[in-house]
């Protein structure tokens, strides 16, 4: 699938994670960041979790109709203390801490199964959140994306589109520009600065029975 000017980020090694920031380049692809061992780890989680589909969340499904029928599910413990142990870098802290009047960090993650036909319409994270104990929802500040599948083709679809705004967004329907378009390679993870449209491309049929495995969500802070 191709996209006329859409670029791919430039993937950057794990060892260059240290000197990476966001304040600097808010896409960031890093390839290779889970081995196979890790992967399949997930996917065990993965396989004992308890799924529910789009069909059984009313509030999402109203957010994004005609996205298919794509699956989520809880991270058990032992998978989420995995992940957040691997995110602990320098770029995630130095921006979050960026914002002023910060009274609490949150993050939040969730397991995702996309099959044939399933995507995820164009958004920008900024509409999705929900109050916490009667009070103003997190904001999302950097969201991330990783993958877990064992394989996945080219032309199996399920692209990560990030965009980008032609002119200043003052209007809820922005003209918006390719700017990204990221393949959802087994391994790899893709973090970029919140808000910022995006969309993920409907999974082809070619895929077969073959599911688009994830784990995404948000790093937040909160403010009076």
């Amino acid at each position: 699938m191709s996209f006329q000017g859409a670029t791919i980020p430039r993937s950057i090694s794990l060892a260059d994670l240290s000197s990476f920031s966001f304040h600097k380049s808010p896409v960031l692809v890093v390839e290779d960041f889970w081995s196979a061992d890790e992967r399949k780890f997930f996917r065990e989680g993965m396989h004992e979790a308890a799924w529910k589909s789009l069909a059984d969340l009313p509030k999402v499904r109203e957010d994004f109709p005609n996205a298919g029928n794509w699956a989520k599910a809880e991270i058990g413990k032992a998978q989420g203390q995995r992940l957040l142990s691997r995110l602990q870098l320098p770029c995630i802290q130095d921006y979050m801490e960026s914002f002023p009047n910060i009274t609490g960090r949150h993050v939040g993650f969730s397991y995702y199964s996309y099959a044939a036909g399933d995507c995820l319409l164009t958004h920008d994270d900024t509409d999705q959140g929900y109050e916490m104990q009667g009070g103003p929802a997190p904001k999302r500040r950097i969201a991330l994306v990783s993958y877990f599948h064992d394989e996945w083709k080219s032309d199996w679809g399920g692209e990560l589109i990030i965009y980008a705004t032609r002119k200043a967004h003052d209007s809820d329907q922005p003209e918006l520009e390719v700017a990204h378009c990221i393949e959802p390679r087994p391994g790899s993870l893709v973090m970029f600065t919140v808000p910022r449209f995006h969309r993920v491309c409907r999974v082809d049929q070619v895929a077969g029975d073959h599911r688009r495995l994830s784990i995404a969500g948000w790093f937040m802070t909160e403010h009076p």
